[in-house]
């Protein structure tokens, strides 16, 4: 009789406002692993509203969240409060104490920088807050996924797949992830190649970073201060 495999513990963070791609396309992947348990994880188990209306149910407090093989912060509009919430930081901090790999998908770079987990890391996040990551001492780097020794980071949204694939090559080998990828169908051919500001072209690009002001001028402020905070 083979033995049962031993629990790769996955925590997801979850908060209002998020983006839940950022989250559930990792979550699919995670889920596949050998012995995983996947933790979605708040200040309380009260249903989190995501960006767009999803409504979520954490499974787990900051509390009550086990010591962690893999911890993992999601993006979103809801992300700015993150980055001076003295709690949440807390419990990143204590769990990348431990954890096998420190990570995170989109604009959740951001806040693994505000508990000063990312400097002197190269990283990833979402195109138009890619020059924020500096502030906390980190390299931003243009690409998709990005690994620097335990700190694994994914690009925008989307990009939440090829990391969370990523992982799974990293700490199974490439044959699971491999086999993961065909079990979602995960082929992607998009009907445009408008998925980077390079590829969208100016005039795109230029609405998106218009309707985005008043988020990306307030997340501006928030990284000021908490890299004020952290020195």
């Amino acid at each position: 009789m083979s033995a049962m495999p031993k629990p790769f513990r996955v925590g997801l963070l979850l908060f209002p406002e998020i983006t839940q791609l950022d989250m559930t396309g990792p979550y699919e992947v995670f889920t596949k692993l050998p012995g995983a348990e996947v933790y979605l994880v708040w200040k309380t188990l009260e249903p989190v509203t995501a960006n767009g209306g999803m409504r979520i149910m954490p499974t787990a407090t900051y509390e009550t969240c086990p010591a962690l093989d893999l911890v993992c912060v999601p993006g979103g509009g809801g992300m700015n409060p993150l980055l001076n919430d003295a709690e949440t930081l807390a419990f990143l901090k204590r769990q990348a104490a431990v954890a096998r790999y420190v990570t995170s998908v989109c604009t959740g770079a951001l806040v693994l920088g505000a508990a000063g987990l990312l400097k002197g890391k190269r990283a990833a996040t979402h195109w138009m807050s890619r020059d924020m990551l500096a502030a906390f001492g980190a390299i931003p780097v243009a690409e998709r996924v990005v690994k620097d020794g335990n700190v694994i980071t994914g690009g925008g949204v989307t990009a939440g797949i090829d990391f969370a694939l990523t992982v799974a090559a990293e700490a199974f080998g490439e044959d699971l992830a491999k086999a993961i990828q065909l079990g979602i169908e995960y082929d992607p051919q998009p009907p445009f190649s408008a998925g980077s500001p390079e590829g969208a072209g100016p005039e795109i690009v230029a609405k998106a970073v218009a309707s985005a002001e008043g988020r990306q001028k307030e997340r501006a402020q928030a990284v000021a201060q908490a890299a004020a905070r952290l020195g």
